[in-house]
């Protein structure tokens, strides 16, 4: 019987040691990524900013009173997957601004960007209406 509790314990620390420590890591390679988001030239007060890259986890920040914005891979882990991402804006359930134009929501979204190793910062001037036509 006490054998048994001595394996038994060792066991119980083997699977504490393994799930703190992991069998590796399913986290991808990340830049951290920050900037600016305004709209018609003012600052986007707390919409949500999504970076989906092409195959991935999407990463998320909120825009701040001055539309600065940082992105968060899962919590407590800054970045988003190194890669090309495509940039989506949405308002947080229930709340809401200026309405963000169809361009700018979704995997539709016609912003893209290329997420490098390291630090990245992008501004985003979104426009209410469509550039006019050269």
């Amino acid at each position: 019987m006490i054998g048994f509790q001595v394996k038994s314990r060792n066991f119980s620390w083997l699977l504490v040691l393994l799930a703190v420590v992991g069998c590796g890591s399913d986290t991808p390679p990340l830049g951290t990524v920050s900037g600016r988001v305004t709209m018609d030239g003012e600052p986007l007060v707390g919409v949500i900013i999504n970076f989906k890259p092409d195959d991935g986890r999407v990463a998320t920040g909120t825009t701040d009173k001055d539309g600065r914005y940082s992105l968060e891979y899962v919590y407590g882990t800054e970045g988003t997957k190194v890669g090309k991402s495509t940039v989506m804006f949405e308002w947080p359930l229930g709340q809401g601004g200026k309405p963000i134009p169809k361009r700018y929501i979704g995997l539709q979204s016609e912003l893209k960007v290329e997420v490098g190793d390291g630090s990245n910062s992008f501004d985003f001037a979104l426009e209410s209406k469509p550039a006019a036509a050269k």
